[in-house]
């Protein structure tokens, strides 16, 4: 079986988020694999070593990337593909046009990805790949059964869990409480830097500027307001009713 994990490098979410003229600071940063590809990862050794094949990571993003990789790697899976050729980059629509590209050139029966990335959290480039692809999608899984080419998936459904069944090929990606992703072996770590990590570009995927023309603009990033104490309002209830209808309508602008 061919299985395939995206992969994409974020910033360690213990990381303290600083801007710098509109954009996130990476100086001094440490960064690790976004932890629902960690899941994901895991999920495809897991799958391996119970049917047998092959697990490729393909990630788009700059050389730092090749960490993460390498600790895929080190993981178990047996080799990488990496987009870092600058004219790659771009939004969602643009990754994901970039990845099926990937993964078009190459056989794969099942490609697996975190349900979202810690950094954006948009969640969408999965949902595209597969659209791009032509083949199914489910998402959130937090259980993952392969008999055949036929998957039976559980799912996180707002609290409950929602079973679905799909045939091979398809995209899946997983939530927190898929597995529990292992820890690199020293053997691990000295194989991982021999193992095969391919770097393409944009002439290697024969990607035209339209294919890569993002449709989303960063209009302004910003962090939070800081929390505020709450307040505790009192008297009579209308009093208090009008209090609160005043201060959502006034200060805080919801309603």
């Amino acid at each position: 079986m061919n299985i395939l994990v995206c992969l994409k490098q974020t910033f360690d979410t213990e990381e303290r988020i600083v801007l710098e003229n509109g954009h996130v600071k990476e100086d001094g940063v440490r960064f690790v694999i976004n932890p629902y590809d960690e899941y994901a990862v895991e999920e495809a050794l897991r799958i391996k070593e119970e049917h047998d094949g092959q697990v490729t990571l393909v990630s788009v993003g700059p050389t730092r990337f090749e960490e993460a990789i390498r600790t895929a790697l080190a993981m178990g899976a047996d080799e990488a593909v990496l987009g870092d050729d600058p004219a790659l980059f771009g939004d969602e629509f643009t990754i994901s046009k970039v990845l099926a590209a990937i993964i078009s050139q190459r056989p794969y029966d099942l490609i697996l990805a975190g349900n979202q990335a810690v950094d954006d959290g948009s969640g969408q480039v999965s949902v595209r790949l597969a659209e791009e692809l032509g083949i199914p999608h489910i998402s959130m899984a937090t259980k993952v059964e392969v008999e055949g080419n036929k998957v039976t998936v559980h799912r996180d459904a707002e609290g409950d869990t929602e079973i679905v069944t799909g045939v091979l090929p398809m995209v899946i990606t997983a939530q927190q409480g898929l597995n529990e992703p292992r820890y690199p072996s020293l053997i691990g770590i000295r194989k991982a830097s021999k193992k095969p990590l391919t770097h393409v570009t944009v002439q290697d995927l024969k990607l035209s500027a339209e294919d890569l023309a993002g449709r989303i603009n960063v209009l302004e990033t910003y962090l939070p307001k800081p929390k505020e104490a709450g307040r505790v309002l009192s008297g009579e209830l209308t009093d208090v009713v009008r209090e609160l209808a005043e201060a959502l309508h006034t200060t805080e602008k919801v309603v």
